[in-house]
């Protein structure tokens, strides 16, 4: 006969462990995810470890039980669940379905009642049971068919609890824990018991006379006059309590056992729901391979290779695509172009097109427009060729960005796709993807460009039309085509980075990490692999006994958010942190810059992504120069390697004084904020002194640190769990702190409500120069998409507003450049911050053109601000 095997989980109780267990993660939407991902992890463990035949996860119904008919105050005083773990249950829900795991809840009882209820039916029934949970409430359960896993900090790691591991860690047996929670009573569910009395002495009291109901009938016997006294003055309230932890095994259930069979997971499923959540790691684990789009029976199309590259070749409007198999065309070889125009379709080869004086000319033509895909690579990658484009005024890409910068990524056929042109292949499908990838022989690669063409041809007038329907075509050719061209200057000059110092900089921080290292195995008493996460948990939870708060199966975590929360406990931690950072400053930006230098130059060239995010601001990539670290000193002192090109020029850096602050101020209208921008006063002052109700003089530090983190982050949806974490302060008081800045600022409460209507009302959001952005989840039943839409329509039209004002301040400043036949020139964008070289005798003007041309990019309702500063190096110029 098969074994039967039923597995038993408490679905609330491990959803709030997995939440408090790990970070909080997001997937590329921003959705929280860390619950569902622990929830996923032990999900996985068990199907594996315990192999059921048949499954069940019970969430609690309500709030209400009827446990509270017996005592109103039962788990009374619970903080409410945090919005962040709220969000999950529908994953976690979709979690079980796509597992093909059965789910269960009922109205009036908790989860525990019907796991106690399914576990008595199923011994009766002959199966083996085991239980999982996180409250140790469910240890009564346990029996000679059914054990009891609690899990410990971490989310996988399980004490396994038999009748015998219950005798042996609390010298009781299973049925005597309801006794003892009658006695000790239990804080989280707000179970009275006895005041005065622990777990020793509940446990004393029990071996002496096995149950509650014989202690109290037996209270002479007791030693101690005031344990007597409060065993007699509480003795209803410990058979209450009693009640209140007893399990009810006899539910009305209306699940049978032959309704929880578990026949395995659909592999399908599955991958969808992990490439939704962003689980990569996982799909791994199920052996998940790429998809490879179907290639499509496509029309014939007729091209030329000419023989020779005449001008006749050229009509007046072209639809002109560079193909580049490489992301970064710093450094990717063309291997083709195609040219569709009225006189025909073509495929240039490389060499024939670039040694063409007649393809040159045209190319750097400003009569001879062009329609491209990417303007900024198509114009960077020619450049490398000794060719200057010009003329190129419409951009496909671009375009498609605009009307939904959600959709980012897509190649053309993607983007044609979606306009109903199917004449064309994805590039994965055509040349391969990774190893696999290969260029085909020339007449297949001709046709292939001339259908991307072609497709480009049947777009325009399709994207024009929708950018014009949006009101986004000034957008469109007012901001990001312009821009474009600017960020190809930028790229294309690059910026000098001094390798000596850099090298200098790697080997200082050789020797500081020599160091910390030695003194992290002084603290250890031992020399060890400080990069070896098993050796390093041996060391701080089992040598040095620190508080361990996950356990994976190579051994104890060790990530950057458990070492944070240790901190404090040895002085280990803080050498750890500070060699991990160190470590981190020393291969990515020290080694990793050394890498891209270019020999001849001594200048790295940056590629700015202008399609990419969904806001509108613009990445940096290969290398990343926005988010060289500048926390730490040693992280600062990087960017003393990047200088100016040219002898007796100085760096000018110019940033935005919390720009994002003044947007909302603009946007909501509200008159405190505009009044205190309007006053030049310190913002982060002025809201402390409101929340607070005390004059600036009274402000302390930490009230203004307080102030400015409701001032950032209220607007991007933060919730009172959200702000305690980034203040460490109690949920009840970050709550409070919330409440307190929206009475001060009641506008900015009243745009955070009309903005969320609005976007439920017309699907999308809109910043100051028209940019949208979807939303389609507005309106999902799912709480998890709704909320996080939510959060993104309050944030979108300011962080979106701030960028759109850097980059129209971008194009004004090269046109004041120009006109004024200046030789300074722009080299960076860091978030809010534009980074020049520029001749010394020139600074001056700077000093005065620069703030001039940046806070007049936009008139707002209130003035915005520009600081600067220059030196020999980007580091001085601070």
């Amino acid at each position: 006969m098969e074994n039967k095997k039923l597995v038993l989980i408490d679905g609330n109780s491990i959803a709030y462990r997995a939440f408090f267990a790990l970070p909080l993660l997001n997937n590329d939407k921003g959705i929280h995810t860390n619950a569902v991902y622990g929830f996923t992890m032990m999900l996985m463990k068990i199907l594996e470890e315990e192999k059921p035949t048949h499954i069940l996860v019970a969430f609690d119904a309500g709030k209400t039980t009827f446990r509270h008919k017996t005592f109103e105050e039962y788990k009374g005083g619970r903080q409410k669940t945090p919005p962040e773990l709220s969000e999950q249950f529908p994953f976690i829900r979709e979690l079980l379905d796509a597992y093909g795991i059965s789910r269960y809840e009922l109205e009036n009882y908790e989860a525990d009642d019907i796991i106690g209820t399914l576990s008595s039916t199923a011994e009766k029934d002959g199966f083996e049971v085991k239980v999982i949970s996180g409250d140790k409430d469910l240890t009564q359960l346990a029996s000679p068919h059914t054990t009891v896993g609690i899990t410990r900090k971490g989310i996988t790691d399980i004490e396994v609890y038999t009748p015998e591991h219950v005798q042996e860690k609390y010298g009781l047996i299973p049925d005597q824990i309801i006794d003892m929670k009658g006695l000790m009573g239990d804080a989280s569910d707000n179970i009275p018991g006895v005041p005065g009395v622990g777990e020793k002495t509940a446990i004393k009291l029990l071996k002496e006379f096995s149950t509650l109901e014989q202690l109290l009938e037996s209270i002479d016997k007791v030693s101690g006059n005031k344990l007597k006294e409060k065993l007699t003055e509480f003795k209803e309230q410990a058979v209450m309590s009693k009640q209140l932890a007893t399990i009810e095994r006899h539910a009305p259930v209306e699940v049978a056992l032959e309704d929880i069979s578990y026949d395995g997971f659909t592999r399908e499923k599955l991958i969808g729901l992990f490439k939704e959540l962003g689980f990569s790691s996982l799909l791994d684990k199920l052996g998940e391979d790429s998809a490879v789009d179907v290639i499509q029976e496509l029309c014939e199309v007729e091209y030329i290779i000419p023989s020779e590259i005449s001008s006749d070749l050229f009509a007046n409007t072209n639809y002109f695509y560079v193909e580049m198999l490489e992301d970064n065309y710093h450094q990717a070889e063309i291997i083709g172009f195609s040219i569709v125009n009225d006189n025909g379709h073509f495929f240039l080869p490389t060499e024939q097109a670039l040694n063409s004086e007649s393809f040159k000319s045209w190319a750097e033509n400003e009569g001879k427009k062009k329609t491209v895909y990417d303007a900024k690579r198509t114009e960077v990658s020619l450049r490398r060729q000794g060719i200057h484009l010009k003329g190129a005024d419409f951009d496909i890409l671009m375009a498609s960005y605009i009307l939904n910068p959600s959709e980012t990524g897509e190649d053309l056929a993607a983007i044609a796709g979606k306009y109903g042109i199917r004449n064309i292949q994805s590039d994965e499908s055509f040349y391969g993807k990774g190893a696999k990838q290969r260029i085909p022989e020339t007449d297949r690669l001709a046709e292939h460009l001339v259908r991307k063409g072609m497709a480009m041809a049947e777009l325009k007038d399709k994207l024009e039309d929708d950018l014009k329907k949006n009101e986004q075509y000034s957008l469109f050719t007012e901001l990001e085509m312009p821009l474009s061209l600017i960020l190809a200057d930028m790229e294309s000059c690059g910026i000098k980075v001094e390798r000596q110092r850099l090298e200098s900089m790697g080997r200082e921080l050789n020797e500081r990490l020599i160091e910390i290292e030695e003194k992290i195995c002084e603290l250890a008493g031992e020399k060890f692999n400080i990069n070896s996460p098993k050796q390093l948990g041996v060391i701080l939870f089992e040598k040095l006994q620190l508080t361990s708060f996950k356990k994976t199966k190579t051994g104890y975590s060790t990530s950057a958010d458990v070492l944070e929360k240790l901190a404090g406990e040895h002085e280990i931690i803080e050498h750890i942190l500070l060699y991990r950072q160190l470590g981190k400053l020393q291969s990515t930006y020290i080694e990793g810059l050394l890498k891209v230098i270019e020999p001849k130059t001594d200048k790295v060239h940056t590629r700015f992504q202008q399609t990419l995010t969904a806001t509108g601001r613009l990445s940096s990539i290969d290398p990343n120069l926005q988010n060289i670290p500048i926390r730490l000193e040693e992280g600062r002192r990087i960017r003393q390697a990047f200088v100016p090109s040219e002898k007796d020029w100085l760096i000018f850096a110019a940033d935005y004084s919390q720009i994002e602050l003044r947007v909302l101020a603009h946007i909501s209208g509200d008159e405190k904020l505009i009044q205190a921008f309007k006053e030049d006063m310190d913002i982060h002052t002025r809201t402390a002194m409101e929340v607070f109700h005390v004059d600036s003089d009274q402000v302390t530090s930490n009230m203004r640190r307080q102030a400015k983190a409701v001032n950032f982050g209220i607007v991007y949806g933060i919730s009172d769990y959200g702000l305690s974490q980034s203040l460490g302060i109690t949920r009840k008081d970050a709550g409070q702190f919330i409440e307190r800045y929206l009475n001060s600022y009641p506008r900015v409460k009243e745009y955070m409500e009309t903005i969320v209507h609005s976007a439920k009302q017309k699907g999308y959001v809109s910043t100051l120069l028209h940019r949208r952005r979807y939303l389609p989840e507005i309106t999902a039943r799912n709480f998890n998409l709704r909320s996080f839409a939510e959060r993104t329509a309050m944030n979108t039209p300011i962080q979106g507003s701030a960028a759109d004002i850097i980059k129209k301040a971008m194009i004004d400043m090269d046109e004041a450049l120009k006109d004024k036949g200046l030789k300074s020139r722009l080299l960076l964008q860091v978030h809010d911050e534009l980074i020049f070289e520029a001749p010394e005798e020139e600074v001056e003007i700077l000093k005065q053109l620069v703030p001039l041309v940046m806070e007049n990019a936009i008139e707002l309702s209130v003035p915005l601000k520009v600081d600067y500063a220059y030196g020999p190096t980007w580091f001085d110029a601070k």
